[in-house]
Order: C-alpha cells, then structure tokens, then sequence
C-alpha cells in the first residue's frame, strides 16, 4: 500500500512539475514574441483537459488589455459562417451541392461568373463557395480589370465608407474577371463567404449577426463574441483590442464592414476554443455533417481546405520532425484558433499586426513543440 501511495504521489509531482515547465517556457516564448518592434500586443491561450492545461497570456506595450480582452477575428470568421451553412443544411433548409441561385436574387447572381466567355453564375453552388472552388475573384486582394482600387486598398483611402454586401458583389462583377470554371482548381476568396452570409440571412429570415447570435453565441456561451459594426456582445466587458497595419491602426474603420461573413468576427481567445471545441464534439452538427465539412481539398504545400476550416500539417510546412497536424483557421490580422489532435491541445490567440501571420503560426509551432517535447 505505501508503494501504491509512494507511485502516486511522485506521479502527481511530476505532472505537476512538468506543467510548471510548460507554463515557464511558452511564457518565456510569448514575451519574446512581445519584443518584437512590429508587434504591440498578443493573446495566447492554450488548453488540453487531457493534459490539464489552461495558459492564458495577454501582454500589450500601450494598451491595458487581460485574457479576456476580444480581438478581431479576420478570416477566422469563415469557420462560423460555414458552420451556420451546416446548421441550415440540418434542418433541412439547404444542401451543399444546392445551387446557390436558389437562394440569391437574381439580379445578383446575374453574370456573378462569366469565364471565357461562357457564364457559370448559374452552375455555382454552396459547396464551390464554401471550399474556395468557385472561381470567384477576391474583392479585397485581386487586381482590377482597370486598375482601380481594390478594397483593401480603399480601407484607408475611404475609412469612413460602410461596405454592404450588394456593393461589394457589385464590384466583382464589375470591376473583376474570374479566375477558373467552377470546381477546377481552388483560390481563396473572401467574395463567396459574402455570398454564403447573404444565404444565411435569406434562408433563415434573419441577419448574419442574429443568426450567429441565437445559433452559436447563446447556446454555446461565446459571452464576448459579436460581428464588428453589426453587433454588440452578450457581456461587454472590454473594448476590441487594437490591431495595426504597419503602424496604422484599423480598429476604428467603419470601412471594415467590408469583411462581415468573410472576416467580422470579434471574439475572446476562450470563445474561439469554446466554438472550435464543440464543433470537434459534434455539439453544434452532427458527425456526419462535421466529416463532410472536413473533405479536404489541397491548398498548397502541407494545407488542405474543407467548408470553411483548414487542415496544417506541421511536418510539410515547417520541416520540423513532427507527425502533428492542426485543424482551424487563421486570419490576416494574425488571429488564430487551432486543434491539434495528436496532442488534444487547443491554441488560440492574436498578435494584432497585419504583417505578423507567419510569426504567429510559428509561434504556434513552437509552442506545440514545448508540449510535445513533454510527452
């Protein structure tokens, strides 16, 4: 008996002074992150039941901000409003291959997709948006037919500008060519998640941010969670934290209404895993709409794309002698929720600087390695 009880103590000490070593150095690893010149502020949470983790880091060199402080999401987004696609499509409302001029006006969808002269507008369907499959230009980073601005161009030119949907399908249409017929090939397009938001709300009768809001913030309990200029919290309790490109602060732009189901997503780092964490339960859709989601497409090299989330394998992109993958999504403001199931380790965070995406997946990277090397 004093074997057992000598065993069992040691081990708990153990655990208990590896968890000590894991918090040290990711704290360690996040301040040094935090040194950087560009970077003003992050948030890192990491959390594995199994492991008994729960690390919340919140550090800022100009703003008061704590672990529970929202950020902007960017295209973090895309995992919700993909999940709100799957939740209609439960309750029998739509289907994935659904051809989307079933639930669009017809003007809209009108030559939304003319490619070498043959028009496809009407061979689109949720399942080519959803993916990236559909051959849509993308209104923020494309090139223009005449060289006129795209939208993320116009953000500081015309910060005060407030985007509908309309107008910026409008300006696709107009101002952009596709790239490829539907369901050849894939690119990333922030145009079809405007699309999917604007089937949302035709579908269900109500707005994006209200859809959201009864269907995932509320039942799930994201108390901070809202769409940026549409929306206010369950909870308020701290402003949105500042995020910058270069030095300029975006924050404040009425012009971000550009990025709504594509990208407006403001949340806390325990909102995002509460989501990302009940979607893997299949809390939120059911298994087989979850597995369906999750047919991959190649993306490029060590990513692959389902409806709305992604998967990184960890080996090919980084070189590292690692067998772990991630499931989640990252956004251009340098905002990310990941899983990682070899580990069961949730990580998700922001560093709040348009130019810091790659230093925050490596930062991810690093931190995993930390918990790995642990094992």
């Amino acid at each position: 008996m004093k074997i057992i009880i000598l065993t069992i103590v040691l081990t708990v000490g153990w655990y208990g002074f590896s968890q000590q070593t894991i918090d040290k150095d990711i704290q360690k690893l996040f301040t040094a992150e935090l040194e950087k010149e560009n970077i003003k502020s992050g948030l890192l949470h990491i959390y594995s039941k199994s492991r008994n983790i729960d690390l919340q880091i919140a550090k800022s060199k100009e703003d008061t901000i704590n672990s529970n402080s929202p950020f902007y999401t960017a295209s973090v987004t895309k995992m919700l409003t993909a999940v709100a696609i799957g939740i209609l499509k439960e309750k029998h409302k739509l289907n994935f291959n659904d051809k989307i001029a079933q639930y669009l006006p017809e003007a809209l969808v009108r030559n939304l997709h003319v490619f070498k002269g043959k028009d496809h507008s009407k061979d689109l369907t949720i399942a080519h948006l959803l993916q990236h499959t559909s051959g849509l230009p993308d209104y923020f980073t494309d090139h223009t037919n005449d060289g006129s601005p795209n939208v993320i161009n116009q953000l500081l030119s015309n910060p005060k500008k407030s985007w509908s949907a309309e107008a910026l399908i409008t300006l696709t249409k107009q101002n952009m060519t596709p790239l490829f017929s539907p369901g050849t090939n894939y690119h990333y397009t922030d145009t079809e998640y405007v699309l999917l938001a604007l089937i949302i709300e035709n579908v269900s009768g109500l707005p994006f941010h209200q859809f959201l809001e009864q269907h995932l913030f509320q039942p799930l309990q994201m108390q901070s969670a809202y769409i940026n200029l549409k929306s206010a919290p369950i909870k308020k309790n701290w402003p949105m934290t500042k995020f910058y490109a270069g030095v300029m602060e975006l924050s404040s732009l009425t012009s971000l209404s550009a990025d709504w189901g594509g990208g407006g997503l403001v949340a806390t780092t325990q909102d995002l895993i509460t989501f990302l964490e009940a979607f893997n339960k299949d809390e939120i859709v059911t298994k087989t709409t979850r597995l369906a989601m999750q047919n991959w497409r190649y993306e490029t090299e060590g990513m692959d794309y389902g409806f709305g989330i992604r998967k990184v394998s960890m080996k090919a992109v980084t070189g590292a002698d690692t067998d772990v993958q991630l499931i989640g999504h990252s956004g251009s403001t340098a905002a990310f929720v990941w899983y990682c199931p070899q580990l069961d380790t949730y990580i998700s965070g922001t560093l709040n600087q348009l130019e810091a995406s790659k230093s925050a997946f490596m930062l991810v990277h690093n931190v995993l390695q930390i918990i790995e090397r642990h094992d």
